[in-house]
């Protein structure tokens, strides 16, 4: 199948609080999803295994055999494209894959208020303070903490959820491990299809959707790397919104997987070429400065002046007069059009 198409520590407040208004993130003209109608605290371990069969997904592991090998290959050439582009590249890539998440949730914030929360804790409001919280969690777990496979996969959900060290795995993690384990050998891709449909059933807060695809992403991208994340929504939501069987829904997410994939990679070619284009141009400027803040625009999707001078310890003078000459060589644009609170990021064509 070829189709296309650091960070602070957890939040001051606990975004996943159950008492929280049930939001709406569900897209509404979509026709229902049958296990939606599921009361979540009446599924037990039981009833979730009957609904995630093995020979059923085993079934189609083996229709989408090709699909699923094209994916991993890849996936496999996104993991290497990242290790040579070293860290910031994947944090790039984990602030564009909450932000696109954030238009399948409901959340909807794009990856230059992400950036600001996360690297200034500036930018919320009462409205959206909470989902800003939600995005800075799913931009940590994506790109930190344990993948959740082998023996100590229940440790490991429960530590990307946030639970405190040495808190014993609550029931919904030992049942989602339980369903796991009965999958076991099926590929960690396949199971990150059910884990996903199965995290969204058993839970009926408004966190559910990002979790849900956070843990699956880590899931997804534990063969690679034991820190990597399958991109899952980077160009669309396939995967997401598939119904059905386990056939079709596992077409749609190796699909919708697939099609991120290869959306992350042409992006890190575009970066790639917008940075030896940079290079060249600002070639004639002296000072350390011109260089750290070239290095801050190809980790970030975004920055600030006060961000910029934070991170590269240059003064405010230095930092803006350098954006501005990077603004008149072409290398980056301003977001807001504003004269304050401005954001600029690279122009990589």
């Amino acid at each position: 199948m070829r189709s296309m198409a650091r960070f602070t520590d957890d939040p001051p407040f606990d975004p996943y609080n159950d008492d929280t208004e049930d939001g709406d993130g569900d897209l509404w003209f979509l026709p229902p999803d049958p296990e939606d109608n599921l009361d979540a605290s009446e599924v037990s371990a039981g009833v979730e295994s009957a609904l995630f069969p093995f020979q059923e997904w085993r079934a189609a592991e083996a229709e989408q055999a090709l699909d699923l090998a094209a994916l991993s290959f890849d996936f496999g050439r996104l993991e290497e494209r990242l290790r040579l582009h070293g860290e910031g590249a994947r944090r790039r890539l984990a602030l564009q894959e909450v932000a696109s998440l954030g238009w399948w949730s409901g959340d909807r914030l794009p990856a230059d208020r992400l950036v600001l929360w996360i690297s200034l804790q500036i930018g919320a409001t009462g409205t959206d303070a909470q989902a800003l919280a939600r995005g800075a969690w799913a931009v940590r777990r994506l790109t930190t903490g344990p993948a959740p496979v082998g023996s100590e996969r229940a440790e490991a959900l429960s530590q990307l959820l946030g639970h405190a060290p040495g808190t014993p795995p609550s029931p919904r993690v030992k049942d989602a491990c339980d369903v796991l384990e009965s999958l076991s050998s099926l590929h960690p891709i396949v199971q990150s299809a059910v884990l996903f449909h199965l995290w969204r059933m058993t839970d009926p807060s408004s966190a559910r959707d990002l979790e849900a695809a956070v843990l699956a992403a880590r899931l997804g991208g534990a063969p690679a790397s034991g820190h990597g994340f399958l991109p899952l929504s980077l160009a669309g939501f396939p995967g997401l919104v598939a119904q059905g069987g386990a056939g079709p829904r596992l077409q749609g997410w190796i699909l919708g997987a697939h099609q991120a994939v290869l959306a992350a990679l042409m992006h890190l070619d575009r970066l790639a070429a917008w940075s030896l284009r940079a290079e060249e141009a600002i070639s004639d400027l002296s000072g350390r400065t011109p260089p750290r803040l070239l290095g801050l625009l190809k980790d970030w999707p975004s920055i600030s002046a006060p961000m910029a001078e934070q991170e590269t310890g240059a003064s405010r003078a230095a930092v803006q007069r350098n954006l501005d000459l990077f603004t008149q060589r072409g290398l980056i644009r301003e977001l807001t059009g504003r004269g304050r609170y401005r954001v600029w990021t690279a122009l990589l064509g």
